[in-house]
């Protein structure tokens, strides 16, 4: 069964500007938990809301330092099934070992990877999304664990 980690995010984080739909701080963490993966030999696939969100999130990875450098592709490119992180809005184009969710809701395909990481948010709204999603990982026989937000550089 896969193993969730959901990252519970300090308050300060509710008063950022969203990224196409999750808050900055989200969008900002989960690209550098798919550095940290990546430097760990793990292949990704990020679960974007929307395409705005996806296109988005792979901006952020082309602006990070070039010494953090991940490979990287949107599903709809030629090339992503040679990427070993995956961003978009449907099931990945092949298997990957992490799914990063910054979706409202689970993938149907959720249980096709060994490691889950998910956010709670300090914004009400998105903690009772993130709240319904953690029943719904529950449910399924998936392990959980709620941690605080990592401080990565």
């Amino acid at each position: 069964m896969p193993h969730v980690t959901f990252y519970l995010l300090p308050d300060e984080t509710a008063s950022t500007p969203p990224t196409e739909g999750v808050s900055h701080a989200v969008a900002v963490l989960a690209c550098q938990l798919a550095t940290a993966r990546f430097r760990q030999n793990q292949t990704l696939f990020l679960l974007a809301q929307t395409q705005a969100q996806a296109e988005q999130l792979d901006e952020m990875l082309w602006q990070q330092d070039p010494q953090s450098f991940v490979p990287h592709g949107l599903s709809d490119e030629a090339t992503v099934t040679q990427a070993p992180v995956e961003i978009g809005t449907g099931m990945p184009k092949r298997s990957r070992q992490v799914l990063i969710n910054l979706a409202d809701s689970i993938p149907p395909f959720a249980n096709r990877f060994a490691q889950i990481i998910d956010f709670v948010p300090a914004d009400e709204s998105q903690k009772q999304q993130a709240r319904d999603r953690y029943k719904q990982y529950r449910a399924l026989g998936f392990t959980l664990e709620t941690v605080p937000a990592p401080t990565l550089p």
